[in-house]
């Protein structure tokens, strides 16, 4: 019962995440999932948080990349 008290003080200090075009907080799902998606850049392996706004407004992959800052 320990561990999982632990646990939980951890996951409760976690920061919010961010939308990486806007700034909005993105809400999470159970277990931790996301409300949004990520995208890569090319070349990279680091991904980007986008929340269901800014894909709207950026329907392509591209533009979406174009505006990560």
């Amino acid at each position: 019962m320990v561990g999982f008290l632990k646990s939980a003080q951890f996951y409760l200090a976690l920061p919010m995440t961010k939308c990486e075009i806007c700034g909005n907080k993105l809400k999470e799902l159970f277990l931790e999932k996301l409300k949004g998606t990520t995208i890569k850049k090319p070349g990279s392996s680091k991904q980007y948080p986008i929340c269901f706004e800014c894909q709207k407004q950026f329907r392509t992959k591209e533009k979406l990349v174009e505006q990560i800052k």
